[in-house]
């Protein structure tokens, strides 16, 4: 039987994290803030139970700072922009993850994009636009600046995790599980700050913080670095559209309809996924 790719199982991050506005809404009062704490944190925690293994040497720093980009500065500020920006104009945003990585990548490595990775990442981006954006859409400078300083902090944490790798005899799971508890601990204080001490979660919303902890989190985000370690981080990064696209899924299946711009955008983030063409050699057959 033929494995399934890493890329193909990172695609499943994106897709579990389209659901996660719909849980969200059922977790009040809990605040956002306090729900990603206890997202990053509890996950964390679990993968630890899992592992049992802690950082040694360098990647004590190296897991924080990568916790810190990749789940404390990145879900601190991507709240910040979602509390003062209308959902689309932060979903908008976001994808433009994947060409701030390709910027880094021509920047610091010197590495061109092909032309179909390009016109992926300009195809997903306007897709999205033209997905959730609409005319209720309002822009709040401090707002854009919170989402783009999100972006930044995860495309960041994206190339450096795959540059970092894993230390020898160490699993992707351990090191995203040092990333997620450094990132819920850090967030710990911001929740604290910006939300006060949560209250209980009634009883029906145990199971759905579990489901954001266990699969939207923990199995999402192991999924994901594997994709980036195995791939490369433009790669992955193109999955994100997938995120939007999944909420807009849900809300047909909810008897939502769509308008023909947000039909428009589905379909350009379908064709971004078309595969690039295999290149064909030049030269001239000998008989």
């Amino acid at each position: 039987m033929k494995r399934i790719s890493p890329l193909t199982l990172a695609a499943l991050a994106p897709l579990s994290w389209g659901t996660s506005y719909l849980v969200l809404g059922q977790l009040h009062p809990l605040g956002p803030v306090t729900v990603a704490t206890l997202r990053a944190l509890l996950a964390g925690v679990l993968l630890l139970a899992v592992v049992r293994q802690l950082p040694r040497g360098a990647w004590w720093w190296k897991s924080a700072l990568l916790g810190g980009l990749n789940f404390g500065l990145f879900f601190a500020m991507l709240f910040v922009s979602a509390s003062r920006l209308s959902g689309g104009v932060a979903a908008t945003l976001g994808a433009v993850g994947p060409l701030l990585i390709i910027a880094f990548n021509l920047l610091a490595l010197h590495r061109r994009p092909s032309r179909h990775t390009l016109g992926a990442a300009l195809l997903g981006l306007a897709g999205v636009a033209l997905l959730v954006l609409g005319p209720a859409a309002r822009l709040d400078t401090w707002g854009v600046v919170a989402g783009l300083v999100s972006v930044v902090a995860a495309s960041g944490g994206y190339l450096l995790s795959s540059a970092y790798g894993t230390p020898p005899g160490t699993s992707m799971l351990a090191v995203t599980a040092w990333q997620l508890t450094w990132g819920g601990m850090m967030l710990v204080p911001v929740a604290l700050l910006a939300e006060g001490v949560p209250a209980l979660p009634a009883g029906f919303q145990w199971p759905l913080l579990a489901y954001m902890v266990v699969i939207t989190t923990a199995l999402a985000y192991a999924l994901w670095f594997r994709g980036i370690q195995h791939s490369s981080p433009v790669q992955v990064s193109l999955l994100t559209r997938l995120s939007p696209a999944t909420a807009i899924v849900i809300d047909l299946l909810l008897g939502h309809t769509l308008s023909a711009v947000q039909w428009s955008g589905l379909a350009l983030i379908a064709l971004s996924f078309l595969p690039e063409r295999p290149t064909r050699p030049t030269g001239v057959a000998v008989s």
